[in-house]
């Protein structure tokens, strides 16, 4: 394929192996990993679910992953962008447009829950979870979450810092800004892991978290732990694609995967080491699901030693985690101005910035009294995006992306970027295109079945 590698003219791209990684591992990497992989483990029994979970992200995840690198690379445009080019006349470009609506939909109520990492973070530092009791705890979260100008602020400050980074270019924003927050991520994951293995009945963590037990896992952790892959890997919505037409055409494609998937995987598990070893400490059930980190680990954080400076860390660790996933949710956004409406990128920004901020205050106050009585089939303006996005628009792409890599992409241009070119052995192909084709549209089919309440297991 004589395009290979080539980016249109003044269009950017990622300068170092090491920053294609960072980038790509920290749109992957985010609060699905530290705060919503730990709860769904703790829940679903532990070791036995990790399992399960590590064999989906190597046997579908990875091969998902990697189909949408292919179109991103290949196309060197947004996801809307991508598949009007590489499909020129026919529909394939709302597959693309989907992506675009995810990441609107996932930037506005994700960035929420992002600005509440750094309310927890500025309550850390104050010392504002001393002498609270689990049921003051929760409290005080319920009354921070329905009130009306402080999460607003965060969400404002939030959306400002992602906006920002993405202001400055593939480079300078994006690239830079995540070879220095990737590694500080892991250095505060290890510290806290450390000082969690350091208490007193922390071993019983280690074993709920690593010793499996199969007897734990019935459809139900199955079909939570194939969904968590595809959560998790930010799969379907437009990030990878996105993030994929930058890369070099050096890349090897393949290993980006195996490197993204494994980093991903890595957080995820560290943040269990964090977690779980803590929670057993202080005699706290691992299953106490979404509220573990605003109501559970605060509470944790302040019966131990040095609690206030550990639960500053946990809340950054969290911002951090949330800010590399975030700023590039919104380059998806960005791209698709900047290429298809031809908006300069600073322009382009903000607009889009503005726009999702509009929705995102809807979001940010759906528990607020301001917005009572605005629901939508039953859900808040929150839980209808969350759930739009993670159960219809999200498993609908990564459907339509293997689909059409397997069966509409073609053999050679398939073969061109998998081996750059024929200078790369690619003997994994066959097994590869088996999954695309036939394993990843069942997977996400069932996702999407249950997602939407027609497959009960």
């Amino acid at each position: 394929m004589k395009n290979i590698g080539n980016n249109q003219a003044g269009r950017e791209s990622f300068t170092t192996k090491f920053g294609v990684i960072a980038a790509t591992a920290g749109s992957a990497v985010g609060l699905g990993n530290i705060w919503r992989f730990p709860y769904l483990t703790g829940e679903n029994g532990g070791a036995a679910f990790l399992v399960i979970y590590l064999v989906f992200v190597l046997v579908i995840g990875i091969p998902v992953m990697l189909s949408e690198f292919v179109i991103g690379r290949s196309a060197r445009k947004n996801p809307y962008g991508a598949f009007k080019k590489l499909a020129p006349g026919k529909p394939w470009y709302l597959v693309g447009l989907m992506g675009v609506t995810a990441a609107f939909m996932i930037l506005a109520f994700y960035t929420t829950v992002a600005g509440w990492t750094l309310e927890y973070l500025y309550q850390s530092v104050t010392n504002g979870f001393v002498n609270k009791d689990g049921a003051q705890l929760s409290l005080m979260f319920s009354e921070f979450r329905s009130d009306t100008w402080r999460p607003l602020f965060w969400f404002l400050i939030f959306m400002g810092m992602t906006a920002g980074i993405i202001v400055l270019g593939v480079r300078k924003g994006i690239e830079k800004s995540t070879v220095i927050m990737m590694p500080l991520l892991f250095v505060i994951l290890v510290i806290l892991g450390i000082r969690s293995l350091t208490l007193p009945g922390s071993l019983d963590g280690l074993r709920f978290l690593f010793k499996p037990d199969f007897s734990k896992i019935d459809s139900s952790a199955i079909l939570d732990a194939l969904g968590q892959v595809f959560f998790s890997l930010s799969i379907g919505m437009g990030t990878l694609i996105t993030y994929a037409s930058y890369f070099p055409a050096r890349d090897r494609l393949l290993s980006t995967s195996f490197s993204v998937a494994l980093t991903d995987t890595l957080v995820a598990v560290l943040a269990g080491i964090v977690i779980f070893p803590a929670a057993f400490s202080f005699h706290i059930a691992p299953d106490e699901g979404t509220g573990l980190v605003f109501v559970t680990l605060p509470g944790i954080f302040q019966q131990m030693p040095g609690g206030a400076f550990f639960a500053s860390l946990f809340f950054l660790l969290l911002a951090v985690a949330a800010l590399t996933s975030t700023i590039s949710v919104l380059e998806v956004i960005v791209a698709f101005f900047v290429e298809e409406l031809r908006l300069r990128r600073k322009m382009a920004t903000w607009i889009a910035a503005g726009t999702v901020s509009l929705l995102g205050m809807m979001c940010t106050l759906s528990w607020n009294s301001l917005m009572e009585g605005v629901s939508f089939f039953g859900l808040n303006t929150f839980e209808l995006l969350d759930y739009t996005s993670a159960n219809i628009l999200l498993p609908i792409g990564g459907f339509f992306i293997a689909l059409f890599v397997a069966w509409f992409f073609g053999r050679e241009k398939r073969m061109a970027e998998l081996s750059n070119d024929g200078s790369l052995k690619a003997g994994y192909i066959p097994v590869y295109i088996f999954i695309i084709r036939f394993l990843a549209p069942i997977a996400l089919a069932f996702i999407f079945l249950n997602g939407i309440g027609l497959l009960k297991m």
